[in-house]
């Protein structure tokens, strides 16, 4: 057994562009779970923008999501960890943000397995079939318990805003990029690494028997928990720095091919 744990990522990795799994990807995952080797989703997205996609795939095992945040089972349909971002102390941040960046849009994720996502003014929505909550007032983002918030500037570029963020408010809260516009604002110290050491201890796996995949700097504090990252070809410049290996892109299987060899028979 080569390794006991995959972890991948969901969006840019397991994923194709078309929001589905390939079925060579599928019978890959398949093959190695026949040789031992449990599948776990590590994902940004908090359970309420994952459950429906794991319950299609007829995923039942673990899955941590909303960065680590949040562990959940998806066989039970149930949250057995969650941590919430302190909303005091989170705009004490933002405030120190926005006084080096100027006014930011801002979009809240709330709490829980049905925690809804809300979009204050000038926030941009990504298109596809994630649904979210539209509010005028910025004061109902803050109205309920939140796992984490989303940054996006007018100007700035991913990558620079999150380098400002992290130096004005950097010892406060966490500070990643997941994709495009997604920049977010976690509890200090979550990281994908935290939530799927959580999950692995229940497992009954180590560090050193997991391989993660994945495509943004987001995975980063992951592949330096797992004994070998694996980074897809369309990965961030960031994440193909700290991998291990490069793999080939989400479209071209590129989990599949690395699968396929470790656990050839």
């Amino acid at each position: 057994m080569p390794y006991r744990l995959i972890a991948t990522d969901l969006d840019g990795t397991l994923l194709r562009s078309d929001q589905t799994v390939s079925p060579r990807t599928r019978d890959a995952l398949t093959s190695a779970a026949a040789r031992g080797a449990a599948h776990i989703v590590v994902t940004g997205r908090a359970v309420p923008w994952t459950k429906h996609i794991l319950d299609d795939l007829g995923y039942d095992g673990l899955a941590v999501c909303g960065q680590g945040a949040q562990v959940y089972d998806a066989g039970s349909h149930r949250l057995l960890t969650s941590m919430t971002l302190d909303r005091q102390l989170a705009q004490v941040a933002l405030a120190k943000i926005e006084a080096e960046t100027g006014p930011l849009a801002v979009a809240a994720s709330r709490d829980g397995i049905d925690g809804e996502v809300v979009v204050g003014p000038g926030f941009r929505v990504l298109e596809g079939p994630l649904p979210v909550v539209t509010c005028t007032d910025p004061v109902e983002l803050w109205a309920e318990p939140l796992s984490k918030l989303y940054l996006q500037h007018p100007v700035l570029r991913d990558d620079e805003l999150a380098e400002a963020a992290r130096a004005a408010a950097g010892g406060l809260v966490s500070i990643t990029m997941s994709g495009e516009d997604i920049v977010e604002l976690l509890p200090l110290g979550l990281s994908k690494a935290k939530g799927l050491s959580m999950a692995a201890r229940r497992l009954g796996v180590t560090a050193q028997e997991t391989i993660a995949f994945g495509d943004m700097p987001n995975d980063i504090p992951m592949f330096d928990w797992a004994s070998r990252g694996v980074a897809m070809a369309n990965a961030h410049p960031e994440l193909r720095a700290a991998a291990d290996e490069v793999t080939l892109a989400n479209d071209a299987d590129g989990i599949a091919v690395v699968l396929e060899r470790l656990f050839a028979v």
